[in-house]
């Protein structure tokens, strides 16, 4: 049976930091499984709402461990465009065993991150996708295979679990507490299609963040089988200030 936690994989780089704040500041109990737990700040370490399992992502004990005591999983995995990958599917076989897990504790929600390398019918033409595609398939073609391959895995594979690939473009903002709370408060993001009206590539970590955590809370339900753009407010298109849950 799933337990009541959120299960944070890639939680030591600048954006997953950015979550533990968030999820800690809502005392919301998270686990950060993760390779390297020294990245993480001393003051999140020894915060009461947050539990560090140290662990590689292979080590399907300890990750069966960590799952088990949650009831969604959070990831922030994937690779840097400076990452030279042989396995082109290494990053869908992670999350194979991810879902194979889930399904043995009863745990449907999973949210992982995608890029616009990822391309949906859904999504209108622009001169922006084409580029970045193109500049990632040449350039970097292990990282484009993997990206590619972890959407397929998704689609293919995550049968029976409620999940949700979010794209982002250009990540924004620092981890540090000062930096997450104002770019939390930066806006509604724009959740939706790229080409879609409003759309735009920057976010800011703190507003992925609280996103993030507002879907770990059943706020983004419509979004389950779905890949969609997460994007920080176009500055041509203001709306209101977000207010502080």
């Amino acid at each position: 049976m799933a337990g009541s936690k959120v299960l944070v994989l890639g939680g030591t780089g600048p954006a997953g930091l950015c979550l533990l704040r968030e999820l800690a500041s809502r005392q919301q109990h998270a686990i950060v499984y993760a390779r390297n737990v020294s990245k993480i700040p001393s003051d999140l370490a020894a915060n009461e709402f947050l539990e560090i399992l140290q662990g590689e992502i292979d080590d399907l004990d300890s990750l069966s461990r960590a799952i088990a005591q949650c009831s969604s999983v959070l990831s922030l995995l994937g690779p840097h465009l400076t990452d030279r990958i042989a396995n082109s599917s290494l990053y869908a076989d992670m999350y194979r065993n991810i879902f194979t897990l889930m399904r043995q504790h009863g745990v449907r929600r999973i949210l992982a991150m995608g890029t616009p390398s990822i391309q949906r019918p859904e999504d209108s033409w622009t001169i922006i996708q084409p580029i970045i595609v193109l500049f990632v398939r040449t350039l970097h073609s292990s990282v484009y295979r993997n990206i590619i391959n972890v959407a397929n895995a998704f689609e293919r594979d995550a049968t029976g679990l409620d999940w949700t690939v979010f794209r982002i473009g250009q990540i924004l903002g620092e981890s540090d507490e000062l930096s997450w709370k104002a770019d939390r408060e930066a806006g509604e993001p724009f959740v939706g299609q790229i080409g879609e009206k409003g759309w735009s590539l920057p976010l800011k970590r703190g507003l992925l963040a609280r996103w993030l955590a507002d879907a770990a809370a059943g706020r983004a339900d419509d979004w389950i089988g779905k890949c969609r753009l997460l994007a920080s407010p176009n500055n041509r298109d203001k709306k209101a200030p977000y207010l502080s849950r």
